[in-house]
């Protein structure tokens, strides 16, 4: 480790860095998620310059997150079935050979609107068994008592590379047109490749791989279901997935049609969520422990400040309350990943993430059209504020719901975990040197 790097790591906020394996797998997720954004910004602008029409580009968004919302559950079985990085390993390389062929087709003018589509849902397949594994990837890297950090340098990561990528596009794309950004973005993959090669598969806490039998998925939803634990946690990420998160439908009609600003005052909305985002995020980093009711707390709060950037009267107050919802956004999101991940039984954590995925990403084909639906007929405001309402509303519910007794909070055995660990030891036991030998498996 480099001066800087360790002057770095011994920083609280930073704490979970000093892991090795984590630290090359944030060093190589940064690189590509700065290339995935920019992909994102270029694919949206090839949209618009094929067909000029904002249903078009909708309905590519849609696609894109569909696969998520059907198969979202089988992803998560597939995590906690196989070895979590070799999952990576196939899942980015699919990735990058989907972004790869983009702009192979984008450069050569061969491109059509229905190869974006399928391109689009090829990647939201790709996601489906990407997303739960790197989610639950994250705890056997850095254990339990580092986990909230780094879920939260995570969110930190995706919020600064929204700021990088979006600014690079703009310039590859003024300059030599969208199929280069694809290309890059191709390329960015190799990175992380990269840094899954060069980790140490000895220092990770890996979970006993589930072995295939069938019911496996109806298995995870039915521990969910009776896990108040897991169940009150999705069922708030669930409802403010589908109307808090539909920042990109919102804020372009905020901006041309209640501020009367143009693509510049969008630009700058996008750009406050995204400072808000890093700055609180490395705030929160700095705390290891989650306390009881803080995951409902941070649900009300994010809601409240959604409906304080709704009531602004000027462009100039918003930015400053989207600073705040891009704060309160990161502490929300870390602190229901890291619940889940917390109360989650081991052998049932893909499929628990992969709950959590279908809810904060499976809800967008859901969620986009009738908060855009409200932004057409209401205004801009209302849609603003619906996902506000929504969020205080869900937290609220969610704190007179969740487990309130010691064996109950995250990070401690339910009885439901109890049982399931117990019965799961029974018949998925694998023999001593299998498990010694065996390795575990963006935004």
């Amino acid at each position: 480790m480099t001066p800087i790097a360790a002057r770095v790591a011994s920083s609280p906020s930073f704490r979970s860095l000093r892991v090795p394996n984590f630290r090359l797998y944030f060093v190589g997720q940064g690189i590509s998620m700065c290339g995935t954004w920019m992909q994102r910004v270029a694919q949206s602008w090839l949209v618009l310059e094929l067909t000029n029409s904002g249903t078009a580009l909708g309905l590519v968004l849609a696609a894109q997150f569909l696969p998520m919302l059907l198969a979202g559950p089988y992803g998560g079985l597939i995590a906690d079935r196989f070895d979590k990085r070799r999952v990576l390993y196939a899942t980015q390389a699919a990735q990058a050979l989907l972004a790869l062929a983009l702009g192979v087709v984008t450069i050569t003018g061969l491109v059509e609107l229905w190869m974006v589509f399928v391109l689009a849902a090829g990647l939201g397949v790709a996601a489906v068994f990407d997303t739960p594994a790197r989610q639950s990837f994250v705890l056997e890297m850095v254990g339990h008592d580092d986990l909230r950090n780094a879920v939260t340098l995570n969110s930190v990561l995706v919020n600064a590379a929204r700021a990088v990528g979006p600014a690079v596009a703009g310039v590859v794309i003024a300059t030599l047109g969208t199929g280069p950004c694809f290309l890059v973005n191709a390329l960015s993959f190799l990175a992380v490749l990269l840094s899954l090669r060069l980790m140490d598969p000895a220092r990770f806490d890996q979970a006993q791989p589930v072995v295939r039998s069938a019911g496996q998925v109806r298995e995870g939803l039915a521990y969910v279901a009776r896990t108040p634990a897991l169940r009150t946690p999705l069922l708030l990420m669930t409802a403010i997935g589908t109307l808090a998160y539909e920042f990109q439908v919102v804020l372009p009609v905020l901006a041309a049609r209640t501020f009367d600003a143009g693509a510049s005052a969008y630009a700058q909305m996008t750009t406050a969520i995204g400072v808000g985002a890093v700055v609180g995020g490395l705030i929160v980093a700095r705390r290891s422990r989650t306390r009881r009711g803080e995951l409902a707390l941070s649900a009300v709060v994010f809601g409240v400040v959604i409906v304080g950037a709704a009531v602004a009267p000027t462009l100039n107050l918003a930015l400053v309350a989207l600073l705040f919802v891009g704060a309160a956004s990161v502490a929300f999101l870390a602190l229901a990943n890291t619940t889940l991940q917390l109360a989650a039984a081991p052998a049932m954590r893909g499929r628990v993430m992969a709950l959590w995925a279908m809810a904060f990403l499976g809800t967008t084909p859901i969620g986009a059209p009738i908060v855009g639906w409200i932004a057409q007929e209401a205004g801009a405001r209302w849609a603003l504020a619906t996902g506000g309402i929504a969020a205080i509303l869900a937290g609220l519910a969610a704190g007179a719901s969740l487990p309130v007794s010691r064996r109950d909070r995250p990070g401690r055995a339910t009885p439901a975990t109890t049982r399931l660990s117990s019965h799961q030891s029974k018949r998925h036991a694998s023999p001593a040197s299998e498990r010694g030998t065996r390795t575990p498996g963006k935004s």
